[in-house]
């Protein structure tokens, strides 16, 4: 974090839990840094005509009534970025976590900083790999994109969020994990899994734990997105992670009914909806001009009883360019991810998804919802047509190929081959066993017959007459019971 020049001093008239009432700073501003005796930091949150409100983010001592403090009124709170916070994991404030010594920022950016201007963007135009096939096949996301994942407790939400940043190995994309009021013990997992898949080259964990300050809870997304920033500032793409923002809405509700604001709707403050539409303002695709780096955001959050209704929830569906929901029934009856693909959408849609992707996922999203439609009614002991016996054999195997075990991405490529053996009816006759087999096999069939095919995919990205062909021979002999 930068230190700025001290300007004027004030007097500590009160303090209550993490905020801090001070007397004396006649030119303060919302967002000004303020410093108490040795080290201790705040963050002017609000201010009357004789007092400014100061919310503690580092705490190095006791503060108590009639003490100094010391504002910095002619600069922005800022906050270091670099290369050198790679493979990294900082506070909110960018001081080390992880006992690899100092970090020497190459640059300063503002923690508040401002959006890029819409004369600064352009439409995105290219697709945002994740390697979770439903999400790639059906709900398919752009680099620049804001996509809210949600969903209720133990649904695989932050799942979704780390095999994402653990398929961007050798991709060049950096990624940045922030962490918000959640367990020491919980970040110590997502550190450990980041280290053992590889992801810590390209990625920065950027936490705020339970146990840290109040205002570095609030402060933390924010941080997380200046990062962000710098490198979409170098022309790069960026992935950033907010985990989760439902509690950084308590902390901003907390903090504000300390403040004595006004509460409204459950108990939240009437801005709760600016503190979040600012932070996802900043994802943005660039324009040439500008270097033509893009920043995606996915911010995860929390729902009550798959309640997708609930004030926070819908707040960030209103902001974002889509929602992944995640339905604690499909996770529990073990499809998984537990996409719930009634009530998830991406509102950049296919434009961005390869030509031989769009051709193949047409129909499959109303395929598989028919599959949901006629299951319940083989729930009521109905008699059944052949034509929906059909459609649910179909079904079956359509949701089998969508499932997929955590930590295993699986890429666009090979996507594309297994949709269209799907496509194909390659496995129509075979049991949903027979047919999981299967699959493992194709691959290992093209890596010894034509070893080139996945890459000749990846480069043209369509299903031209060749690949085809190539696709037909290898699938030949797939399908005989």
């Amino acid at each position: 974090m930068k230190l700025v020049v001290l300007k004027e001093y004030g007097r500590v008239e009160r303090v209550q839990q993490s905020i801090v009432k001070v007397s004396g700073f006649s030119f303060c501003a919302l967002g000004g840094l303020v410093k108490f005796g040795y080290g201790t930091l705040g963050l002017i949150v609000g201010f009357k005509e004789d007092e400014a409100a100061v919310l503690l983010l580092k705490e190095k001592e006791k503060i108590r009534r009639g003490d100094k403090a010391f504002s910095c009124v002619d600069e922005e709170f800022k906050i270091g970025v670099g290369e050198s916070y790679l493979g990294r994991a900082v506070s909110a404030l960018g001081e080390p976590l992880d006992g690899k010594g100092a970090i020497k920022p190459q640059n300063y950016y503002p923690l508040f900083g401002e959006a890029a201007s819409v004369l600064e963007r352009v439409p995105i135009n290219e697709v945002f790999e994740t390697g979770i096939k439903i999400i790639d096949m059906l709900i398919p996301l752009g680099c620049g994109q804001r996509e809210l994942i949600a969903g209720d407790r133990v649904t695989g939400k932050t799942s979704i969020a780390t095999d994402t940043i653990l398929h961007q190995k050798d991709k060049g994309m950096v990624c940045i994990y922030c962490f918000i009021g959640k367990t020491e013990r919980d970040l110590s997992k997502v550190i450990e899994l980041f280290k053992e898949g590889g992801a810590f080259d390209y990625t920065i964990v950027v936490a705020a734990s339970a146990a840290v300050t109040a205002g570095q809870q609030y402060i933390v997304p924010y941080a997380a997105a200046s990062l962000g920033e710098y490198f979409m500032d170098q022309g790069r793409k960026v992935l950033v992670v907010f985990d989760d923002l439902t509690k950084h809405a308590w902390i901003w509700r907390q903090i504000s009914l300390l403040l004595e604001r006004f509460p409204g709707r459950d108990a939240y403050p009437g801005d709760i909806f600016y503190i979040h539409s600012q932070l996802m303002e900043r994802a943005a695709k660039l324009s040439p001009e500008m270097g033509g780096g893009a920043m995606t955001f996915l911010p995860i959050a929390q729902t009550i009883d798959g309640d997708i209704t609930g004030y926070i929830p819908s707040n960030l569906i209103s902001m974002t360019d889509g929602q992944i929901y995640l339905a604690a029934p499909l996770f529990y009856e073990g499809f998984r991810p537990a996409v719930d693909l009634g009530l998830s959408v991406s509102r950049i849609g296919n434009k961005i998804q390869w030509p031989a992707i769009r051709e193949l996922a047409a129909g499959l999203r109303l395929e598989y919802l028919q599959y949901r439609q006629a299951e319940q009614l083989t729930k009521m002991n109905a008699r059944l047509s052949e034509e929906v016996e059909i459609r649910l054999k179909k079904g079956r195997l359509l949701c089998e190929l969508l499932k997929q075990e955590i930590h295993s991405p699986v890429s666009l490529s090979e996507q594309v081959v297994l949709f269209y053996a799907y496509r194909k009816g390659c496995w129509d006759n075979l049991s949903l066993e027979k047919a999981q087999a299967d699959r493992i096999e194709i691959f290992e069939r093209m890596q010894r017959r034509d070893p080139q095919l996945i890459k000749e995919i990846e480069d043209k990205k369509e299903l031209t007459a060749e690949i085809k062909m190539k696709l037909d021979n290898i699938l030949k002999d797939f399908g005989n019971p």
